[in-house]
């Protein structure tokens, strides 16, 4: 019980980080570029759904409440 463990000597923090940034497999440009446009087009092709189904459902909403009885 009254051993005492001993403890690795701890490595700086930026040395740590470092080694990390180095494992980092960055992507090519090429590819970049193709994700980059992928995530423009998907992005625009919702937001212009989204904005048609909200002026479909606004559209609806808008006869709805005209409508007389």
């Amino acid at each position: 019980m009254g051993e005492t463990e001993s403890k690795a000597p701890k490595e700086s923090w930026f040395n740590g980080l470092s080694a990390e940034f180095h494992k980092i497999v960055w992507p090519e440009k090429k590819s970049l570029a193709r994700q980059t446009a992928a995530v423009i087009a998907v992005s625009v092709v919702l937001g212009l759904m989204i904005a048609i189904m909200d002026f479909l459902i606004q559209y609806g909403v808008d006869f709805l409440v005209g409508l007389s009885f």
